[in-house]
């Protein structure tokens, strides 16, 4: 907004800085117009006087032609002058009155200029101005210079006056445009920024009513968003409720499948190929089954209010040690070192069961997508007001277009095919953070590992507090 309203400032001086410069143009362009009027009425004058002088002559009379045409023309400006060919001045008036022997202020260069037969006039710093005009004799040759000094000061206090209207109505209309601007820029781009806010609380799945009590087309547009939040939600929750209703429908026939094939593989003692099989058939039942516990539990977490989730003051760095104390049997079975960074305590709000669910799961994957040699660190530490857990491996990482995506449910990255998974681990970390008021945070780099942060709020650091049971 400040960014337009620079430059439509900008391009307002502008205008009135060319607006400025036409006044004083055209308002020269005037003045010379109504000289040269004047200069054409005192060279027919001065010629008339000529036209006298030859009949004078040829009569046997002798005339002063510069003093006949100065008694002319005397009253023609502030002053008058009249020079005859070779410059010299022979002719003054001032004020209407003949002077002799003056010696005025002479602008050579104008003389000059109006003896080859052109308008010559210079303007001095005391706003006078010296208007030259050639007179030509009966065989058509400059043969004097009739000179009229006019006092324009009274145009220039004219265009003050201009100026001054002009520059204080601009003030006023910049006043008028700025205020103007901010008040359509505040109606105009708070309700685009309130919806801009309502479909990012979309894309996050919190499908908040979006009301605005406006009859134009954002108030439409509101009415939209509002509109398809509404379908989105229950469309999302029509899918929770049916992935929700299938895994508990799956649960006893996979428990009863997961019975029988455990005990066809312990009783078969003779067929080696059969026994192969069953063990197959125990695995894979064990895979479902934590499938659906998992999906069960996204399920829980879908269903839970605030109320429903305990939580207690937790020393998130030695919590992190424990399940890394879990956790190290695992790694070092697939010949990977696990390194735990002791970290000062930091304590936040949390339930410890399903936080430590959700340190583990992601200690697991580190394991899971790291090769052997490699080491997975685990960092705990506490910076402004947050406590953050860092998982840092050396695996296969992700591609950077992936990485916005790895948390959604069901999602697995294009080369996690080397490791079997559901990809629900990290939709399942995600809730457990975000429903401690933390969030998870994914950095990768495609061959150089990944690092997924917990981040947390300390203890007592917002005022609010959500109890989750």
């Amino acid at each position: 907004m400040l960014y337009y309203l620079f430059f439509s400032v900008l391009s307002f001086a502008i205008i009135i800085i060319s607006v400025n410069k036409a006044i004083d143009y055209f308002s020269f362009i005037t003045i010379e117009k109504q000289m040269m009027e004047k200069a054409d009425l005192s060279e027919l004058s001065f010629r008339e006087v000529l036209a006298n002088h030859e009949r004078s002559k040829a009569e046997g009379q002798v005339t002063n032609v510069p003093r006949s045409a100065l008694e002319t023309l005397k009253a023609t400006g502030k002053e008058v002058r009249i020079y005859d060919r070779n410059q010299k001045l022979v002719g003054l008036a001032v004020n209407g009155i003949i002077v002799k022997d003056g010696h005025p202020l002479i602008f050579k260069d104008n003389i000059e200029n109006a003896l080859q037969g052109n308008y010559s006039y210079k303007v001095t710093d005391s706003k006078l101005l010296y208007f030259a005009v050639p007179i030509q004799d009966m065989y058509y040759q400059n043969s004097y210079v009739f000179e009229f000094v006019e006092d324009i000061s009274y145009f220039y206090a004219i265009l003050d006056q201009i100026r001054s209207i002009l520059f204080v109505g601009a003030g006023g209309f910049l006043v008028l445009i700025t205020f103007s601007s901010l008040f359509i820029a505040r109606n105009t781009t708070k309700p685009i920024i309130y919806l801009l806010g309502a479909t990012e609380k979309f894309s996050n799945q919190q499908f908040q009513p979006v009301t605005m009590n406006r009859k134009d087309e954002l108030g439409m547009l509101a009415d939209g968003l509002n509109r398809m939040g509404i379908q989105l939600n229950h469309y999302i929750q029509y899918q929770k409720q049916f992935v929700s209703n299938v895994s508990h429908e799956l649960k006893t026939p996979l428990a009863a499948i997961r019975g029988f094939s455990q005990y066809l593989h312990e009783e078969e003692k003779k067929d080696p190929e059969l026994q192969k099989i069953y063990s197959h058939l125990v695995q894979e039942s064990d895979r479902l089954t934590r499938l659906i516990d998992e999906l069960l539990l996204l399920s829980r977490f879908d269903k839970a209010g605030p109320e429903e989730i305990d939580t207690e003051r937790t020393d998130l760095s030695e919590l992190a040690h424990r399940v890394a104390a879990e956790m190290r049997l695992k790694a070092e079975d697939k010949g990977i070192t696990l390194e735990v960074k002791p970290g000062k305590a930091a304590f936040v709000e949390v339930n410890p069961l399903l936080m430590s669910h959700a340190i583990a799961n992601l200690i697991d994957n580190a394991i899971k997508y790291s090769d052997a040699g490699t080491r997975v660190r685990i960092e705990t530490s506490v910076r402004q007001k947050e406590a953050v857990i860092q998982i840092r491996d050396q695996g296969i990482g992700i591609n950077e277009d992936e990485i916005p995506r790895v948390q959604e449910r069901f999602y697995r990255a294009r080369n996690a095919n080397s490791a079997k998974g559901s990809g629900l681990g990290l939709s399942i970390c995600k809730e457990i953070v975000e429903k401690c008021n933390g969030s998870l945070v994914v950095e990768s780099e495609k061959g150089s590992g990944t690092t997924v942060s917990i981040v947390l709020p300390l203890f007592g650091s917002y005022k609010t507090v959500t109890r989750l049971l």
